[in-house]
């Protein structure tokens, strides 16, 4: 069959891409951000308004914090929402107000709205910024309402200040922004918010006039107010993008933009990391930002060490890959890998370097203008900026000096050279050819260059043609040539040395980065094959601990979780580090957040150790402490991607370990459940006839109507016993044939009141005194289904909500119709679920609520499981939303296709048994 050129299937890998990204957000709470020009636009607002009308909608809405900034309109909305006591903190003697993210934690509302999001942390919180508390929540699965301005995301802060004259200090990931699962614009013209200030509704009137005079002036608020309408439409149109993606309706592009920075430790390298990051998101492209060290980098003192990692930082905050190159050009480098990659655009700063200095060496942005070809080229003009948080520019550094040893050793090389060639000249005789003499100078400039490097070996070219001139060309003892010759031998002997010097210096600085990298590929070859053949947690741990101390000469040890999912130290890891109660919880918040942290870092950088994720298929499998006393270099670029190697490869071993551990397990209970099924279902189906036998028997002695009263109850006592022991046994057969599949379902259309109603019937004596609820709408879908199994299905959620209800309580049941399938909820007003019982109430065996006394195996649950489940649907359960209370069970039933149409000349469908 001929292929359709225009084949429009989705990809597979996109529609895997898609699953996945799909399946991580199910389990993260939603972020909605309401996003303004300036403050006094009505965010706070907007964002309790929101809140109030949800907590209408029965969603339990707490406020973690609002900043309502004394207006009668936003704390007049306050009343009657649920408020989160703040955190107090003392700092400095002023006491301040702060989110509480442990207590939010804790009552783990289904919404919590948050004020600003790009707020700073009091010294001493768990986070330096308030986005980072809302990330937690997020993880924890709560939703969040929350507000920030234009000016405090992180690409625009240079443009900000450009337009406004004042730098912003709090700043937040661009990457949180574009994460958000919703942007709602809360929009001002500049006259209104201008008016608005002037009428006291946004600031006290000292502040107000400060900032009609400052921020708050119209051509500021013009500006940003374009800003805030140019970001909120770049979002848009990912929307959009994301709409026609999810729909299959997107055209495919022949190639996909990619952007490259340069980066360096200039100070105005993080202009043009903004600027980049800027063009990418307007592209919707990938950035990538890349340093090249080449020999003259490699030994860059510790502030401007600082500054690299500061702006690799920044970058990554950005949401950028970061690479780490070596090679001895820095242009070529850029264009290879820029190459390697696809890159369509490449940033970099523009020199500020006096003109004449460009016009004798060329700068990099000059060498790539010539060189990128068919790759754009954007040189970007850089600012110097003032040292951030990372950067310590009081602390005393040790820079690099001049090496004076190395450069008393070459005048001591060259001082030989010419010993030697004075006694050619003076001892052999004065007819030894002047250019022969030359070449001893070359030889101790080869050795030096070899030796002592780039400086002493053009020290040594200079100065081996001074001395030269000065004691062996005519006349002696001057630096007065004679013969003007020797001005041409000079000049080639200074070229010679110089080059000879510089290829030197080269070959040394290339067989050094190839012994780092020779000895970064064989430490994670060991490793690879030494994990490879470790058996056991403990062998594995010796194995990963033992490598990492000779790699990086720093302490480590391994923590892995245990049954309870608290991690554990695992020998034979270095006791020492994980020793105390705070570094554990580092170490276990690290593992949940599925984040670095620690030593070093943004988040709990109190630590006394670095902690590091062990990632395997996007979950965290365990932690790597490691504690050194360099920290910073540890985090360095090249460094840092060598740890991350590593940790993927023991991240790796730790997952096929735990992967063979479950595979026995799982064998083994394979086995222990076959084993029991099949006991089960031949004890069943033996006791089945002496039941019936008891049931009747004592059922006929009943109708006897024995005269003595003590009689009769036995006989209803033994009755009712049977009875139960029969529906027992009857479950444990249902359970064992629904488990092993050989249960066909007989589906045929029918309307869900009548499955209702039939199981209400069938329990009528059990609901006797008590009220039963039901709302099922009569435009309901019909459903193809098992009517005997689904009215057994319900028949066990009806006699667990007896069971475990008071016997006046109510019991509702109700139907709804919702995304192609049917929802069914039987609700009650017990007690509800105890936390963590959510799951459980489905397994075999499993009997909640025993404080009730109630008897039962714990059977109903998981049989009308299986029964959904065999359906197609799914079962679930959960206490019900404050002010309610009890538990509600729901299950849903999938509505594939349409019933059959009816019959005119019967008056009933056609065929009403649906194709299975």
């Amino acid at each position: 069959m001929a292929t359709d050129k225009n084949d429009k299937r989705p990809d597979p890998d996109a529609l895997l891409a898609d699953v996945q990204a799909q399946e991580a957000r199910r389990r993260r709470g939603k972020l909605k951000i309401f996003f303004g020009a300036a403050a006094g636009v009505g965010k706070t607002y907007a964002m309790l308004t929101a809140g109030r009308a949800k907590a209408g909608e029965g969603v339990d809405v707490v406020v973690g914090y609002a900043e309502p900034h004394a207006r009668p309109e936003t704390e007049a909305i306050l009343l009657g929402l649920d408020l989160l006591p703040h955190r107090i903190v003392e700092y400095r003697g002023t006491t301040l107000k702060e989110f509480d993210l442990d207590a939010a934690l804790k009552r783990k509302p289904e919404l919590i709205l948050v004020d600003e999001l790009a707020h700073s942390n009091a010294p001493g919180s768990r986070h330096d910024r308030r986005w980072q508390d809302i990330e937690e929540l997020l993880q924890a699965g709560i939703d969040v309402y929350t507000t920030v301005n234009v000016q405090h995301l992180e690409s625009l802060n240079d443009v900000v200040a450009q337009i406004s004259g004042v730098i912003v200090r709090e700043t937040l990931p661009d990457r949180v922004f574009e994460e958000a699962d919703e942007i709602e614009l809360v929009d001002l013209s500049p006259d209104e918010l201008l008016e608005r200030l002037a009428e006291g509704k946004v600031y006290v009137p000292d502040q107000a006039r400060y900032a009609l005079e400052g921020f708050f002036r119209k051509p500021n608020l013009t500006a940003l107010r374009e800003l805030a309408l140019r970001k909120t439409a770049d979002r848009v149109g990912d929307q959009v993008l994301t709409a026609r993606r999810e729909q299959f309706t997107r055209k495919t592009w022949p190639t996909a933009e990619r952007v490259l920075v340069c980066v360096s430790p200039s100070r105005s390298s993080a202009r043009v990391i903004r600027s980049a990051k800027r063009l990418a998101v307007s592209l919707h492209a990938d950035l990538i930002a890349a340093y090249v060290e080449t020999p003259r980098l490699r030994d860059i003192g510790a502030h401007d060490r600082n500054l690299l990692l500061r702006h690799f930082r920044l970058a990554e905050r950005l949401g950028a890959e970061t690479v780490t190159l070596t090679g001895p050009s820095t242009a070529d480098e850029i264009v290879s890998y820029a190459r390697s990659r696809n890159v369509s655009k490449i940033v970099v700063g523009k020199s500020d370097r006096p003109w004449w200095i460009d016009q004798l060496f060329r700068s990099t942005a000059d060498v790539l203008m010539r060189r990128t070809g068919e790759i754009d080229l954007y040189v970007v003009r850089g600012i110097g900026e003032e040292a951030g948080p990372e950067v310590d520019d009081s602390a005393p550094v040790a820079e690099p000096g001049i090496d004076w040893p190395a450069y008393g050793w070459t005048t001591l090389v060259i001082m030989t050279c010419s010993a030697i060639v004075g006694l050619m000249v003076y001892g052999w005789g004065h007819d030894v050819d002047r250019s022969n003499l030359l070449m001893i100078y070359l030889v101790g400039v080869a050795f030096i260059a070899a030796r002592y490097g780039r400086g002493p070996s053009a020290y040594a070219s200079f100065l081996s043609v001074a001395v030269f001139d000065y004691f062996f060309v005519h006349p002696r003892l001057s630096f007065a040539v004679g013969d003007t010759q020797y001005l041409i031998a000079f000049l080639v002997m200074l070229g010679v040395a110089l080059l000879i010097g510089t290829l030197t210096v080269r070959l040394r600085d290339q067989v050094d980065a190839s012994r780092n990298r020779e000895r970064r590929t064989e430490a994670l070859y060991q490793m690879t094959q030494q994990l490879a053949g470790a058996g056991g947690t403990s062998a594995l741990v010796d194995t990963a601990t033992r490598h990492l101390r000779d790699v990086f000469h720093a302490r480590v040890a391994l923590l892995l979780p245990g049954e309870d999912g608290r991690l554990m130290l695992r020998a034979p890891s270095d006791p020492q580090i994980a020793d105390k109660d705070s570094e554990v919880a580092v170490a276990q918040w690290v593992f949940e957040h599925r984040s670095i942290a620690g030593h070093g870092t943004d988040t709990l950088p109190s630590s006394e150790s670095l902690y590091v994720p062990l990632m395997a298929g996007g979950q965290a499998v365990g932690v790597l402490a490691i504690q050194t006393a360099q920290t910073p270099q540890l985090l360095a670029p090249e460094q840092r991607q060598l740890l991350d190697a590593l940790c993927n490869q023991i991240a790796l071993a730790v997952e096929r370990n735990r992967f063979a551990h479950e595979a026995r397990t799982s064998q083994v209970q394979a086995e222990t459940e076959k084993l029991r099924s099949s006991l089960l279902s031949s004890v069943s189906h033996d006791l089945r006839t002496p039941l019936a036998v008891i049931t009747g028997a004592s059922s006929s002695l009943l109708d006897r109507k024995p005269a003595d009263e003590s009689s009769r109850e036995l006989l209803r006592i033994i009755q009712d016993e049977s009875e139960r022991l029969t529906r027992l046994v009857g479950n444990l057969l249902d359970i064992t044939r629904l488990e092993s599949g050989t249960i066909a379902l007989n589906k045929q259309w029918q309307p869900l009141e009548e499955v209702v109603g039939s199981a209400l019937g069938r329990m009528d004596i059990r609901l006797t005194g008590r009220a039963v609820e039901t709302n099922i709408p009569g435009d309901l879908p019909m459903v193809a289904v098992d009517g005997v199994l689904l009215e057994q299905a319900l028949i066990h959620l009806i006699e667990n909500a007896i069971k475990y209800t008071p016997a006046d309580s109510p019991i509702e049941v109700t139907a709804r119709a919702a995304d192609g399938q049917v929802v069914v909820e039987v609700a009650d007003s017990g007690p509800g679920l105890e936390p963590g019982e959510e799951r459980k109430v489905f397994e075999k065996f499993y009997r909640g609520g025993l404080s009730h006394g109630q008897r039962g195996a714990g059977l109903g649950l998981p049989i009308c499981r299986a029964i959904i489940e065999a359906h197609g649907g799914r079962v679930w359960a959960q206490n019900r939303t404050p002010p309610l209370h009890g538990a509600v069970f729901r299950f849903t039933i999938p509505v594939d296709g349409a019933p059959p149409a009816l019959d005119p000349s019967r008056g009933e469908p056609d065929g009403v048994t649906p194709n299975a």
